[in-house]
């Protein structure tokens, strides 16, 4: 049986601005909503872009506010928060900022893009602070500059160290230099892409998930669609290990994206090649666990 999706990634303006430099920017809600028809999505996850490092106009904090306030049916809402924030220092009290947003009604904070090492002191006191509020994180993961996200090399041995440091904060893994992880014979060179071709035993994100518990994944984008459709009887097994800590989602950021992982879940459940619990799960429920 199909069900109605809860998109857990979705960036969505008030009205257009400057476009990036290749064309195109954030859909507006009426836009958003359209696409949301095609794909079966019931209700999706703003998350604010409040960094210089991946926009040309900065979506606010209070913009996915007003959004969630206009579409209370239609969408739930992340604050983000730069570590910077408050006087650029590893002591500042992040939990003043969280705590202003949480009491109007944000579920998590991300996506985390400041271009800072993961195990920056200034990102160590942000995710302190996310955990001391039980405020799950989204987070991108890039190189250190000309580039946005968290910094982590290869292996993604800072993630680990972060994952053992706050053991009871929940952290959602996304982008290219996450996913590309999955497979053993990940490297460098193709971790900022989209490799193709069977996924290899020994990717650092299938170790790190049966190791951490606090560890899960966002679907969204290219990235978390490619992970679990270059190979499709890798992704399935995957989907079926993992089900409890997975979550749909599509990083719409233009009304010219085109997405297929909504379908091709569809499809997967159809044809018996993943359970029915686990299509729910990872379509809704753990989405609806998360945030309500």
């Amino acid at each position: 049986m199909i069900v109605k999706k809860i998109d857990m990634h979705v960036h969505t303006s008030l009205k257009k601005s400057i476009p990036r430099a290749g064309g195109g920017n954030f859909t507006t809600a009426d836009e958003l909503l359209k696409m949301y028809d095609h794909l079966g999505i019931e209700k999706g996850v703003q998350l604010p872009d409040i960094g210089p490092e991946c926009a040309y106009a900065i979506q606010t904090n209070e913009e996915a506010m007003d959004l969630t306030a206009a579409y209370p049916d239609k969408f739930y809402w992340f604050c983000n928060i730069d570590p910077r924030w408050g006087g650029n220092s590893p002591n500042t009290d992040l939990s003043y900022f969280i705590d202003y947003f949480k009491e109007r009604g944000a579920k998590g904070v991300g996506e985390i893009c400041v271009n800072l090492y993961f195990d920056d002191p200034l990102v160590d006191n942000l995710f302190r602070h996310c955990e001391m509020r039980g405020m799950p994180v989204i987070f991108h993961i890039g190189r250190m500059g000309n580039d946005y996200g968290l910094v982590d090399d290869a292996g993604l041995k800072r993630l680990e160290r972060s994952l053992q440091k706050f053991p009871n904060l929940k952290f959602l893994g996304h982008s290219q230099k996450f996913w590309a992880e999955i497979s053993g014979n990940c490297t460098e060179e193709n971790r900022g892409g989209y490799p193709i071709g069977p996924v290899t035993p020994g990717g650092r994100v299938v170790e790190l998930m049966r190791n951490y518990p606090n560890l899960y994944g966002d679907l969204s984008a290219g990235s978390g669609e490619n992970a679990i459709m270059r190979d499709f009887e890798f992704g399935w097994k995957f989907l079926e290990e993992f089900q409890d800590r997975l979550f749909f989602g599509t990083d719409i950021c233009d009304p010219g994206n085109k997405l297929v992982l909504s379908f091709h879940l569809d499809d997967a459940v159809e044809s018996g090649h993943i359970s029915q619990e686990c299509y729910n799960k990872i379509c809704r429920k753990n989405a609806l666990a998360l945030l309500t």
